[in-house]
């Protein structure tokens, strides 16, 4: 489920808001129609082989032609979520030279074209996510797809990282209630030892303990969204910028935790594909 969300809505939370935000208005009017109506979809191609989360030291390069007129863009990008059925490609890429670090580097829309070609990358996750290795080989791209400013590249994405986060705080926290339901049902269904599972105090802790974790976490979550709702976007830009990551790791971290736990609760049957357990 997670990877068919992911293949599906990725575009819309984190490739097109840079488009709408920072993109010309004429830009942003058509492909956010195109994007939204189903037209077409939209990912977020960051991280490179060269790189990885360490976002600074993206090598993907651009350059202007000489009339000023287009981008040509070289490099590759890795691990990128939809990229499989993208037709648009928000892409961080380096305009300024080599040693550059975040001064050196700009955000473009790069619409699927030639020399625009993507591979799937198998992974233990799901291929309904779409995960893909995207190389560009002297695309052209017009400098009105540039995304704010060039050199601006670097801060546009942490700006669109706090919203990225946010969705992954929301979705794991809500991945792990849903464990924590299914095992709270499941206890007062299964029978062992004379009784059901819900009498035993050993399951009863493990409960208290999922359900304990996931209401901090949610409270954490409401207190973001709050302000989030309430910042302008350049103060929750800066303000929540930290607290949204560490948010993040608690909300994988809870995920974790109730998904091992609820699977000691459900014992063998949440080893099987079918079934209670499912």
């Amino acid at each position: 489920v997670p990877g068919y969300a992911d293949g599906l809505g990725a575009g819309f939370v984190i490739g097109l808001p840079p488009v709408l935000q920072f993109g010309n208005k004429e830009v942003a009017k058509r492909v956010g129609r195109e994007v939204l109506t189903g037209e077409k979809r939209i990912c977020l191609a960051i991280s490179g082989p060269e790189a990885g989360s360490d976002v600074a030291n993206v090598a993907c390069r651009a350059e202007l032609t000489p009339n000023g007129q287009h981008y040509v863009v070289n490099g590759v990008k890795k691990w990128i979520t939809n990229g499989v059925f993208a037709d648009w490609f928000v892409t961080l890429v380096r305009t300024g030279p080599v040693g550059s670090g975040v001064a050196g580097l700009s955000l473009l829309l790069i619409e699927r074209t030639e020399g625009l070609e993507t591979k799937p990358i198998k992974t233990s996750y799901s291929a309904s996510a779409g995960t893909a290795y995207v190389t560009y080989e002297n695309v052209m791209v017009p400098v009105s797809n540039l995304l704010g400013y060039e050199g601006e590249g670097f801060k546009l994405v942490m700006h669109n990282f706090n919203h990225e986060r946010w969705g992954f705080v929301v979705q794991a926290n809500r991945f792990a209630r849903v464990c924590y339901e299914e095992a709270f049902l499941y206890a007062h269904k299964r029978r062992t030892f004379g009784k059901r599972l819900i009498e035993h105090p050993v399951i009863r802790a493990k409960l208290a303990d999922m359900i304990r974790q996931i209401d901090a976490t949610h409270n954490q979550m409401e207190n973001i969204t709050y302000q989030m709702c309430t910042m302008t976007r350049e103060e929750s830009a800066k303000a929540l910028a930290g607290i949204t990551a560490l948010a993040k790791v608690q909300s994988t971290k809870v995920f974790e935790y109730c998904a091992r736990e609820a699977a000691q609760i459900f014992g063998g049957a949440s080893y099987v594909r079918g079934g209670q357990g499912e």
